[in-house]
């Protein structure tokens, strides 16, 4: 894993549970609502500001350990 970068969601789709944040640099980022931390249901807003590790996987750059930043 990489250090924490944080960014932005872009979007996410609720029934399917998997979205993309923007990273601060621009480049979008896939997540799935596995690597969102919390308990429950976990779900991410668009606009949500979030900091994030970021793995690279077969299909490009996961975003892991997703947490939300409280505003």
């Amino acid at each position: 894993m990489s250090d924490l970068t944080k960014g932005s969601v872009k979007w996410f789709n609720q029934a399917k549970g998997f979205g993309f944040i923007t990273r601060e640099d621009g480049d979008d980022v896939f997540v799935h609502y596995s690597n969102i931390v919390g308990e429950g249901y976990r779900n991410l807003k668009e606009g949500q500001s979030v900091q994030f590790a970021v793995a690279e996987s077969d299909k490009g750059p996961q975003a892991h350990e997703v947490e939300i930043i409280e505003e």
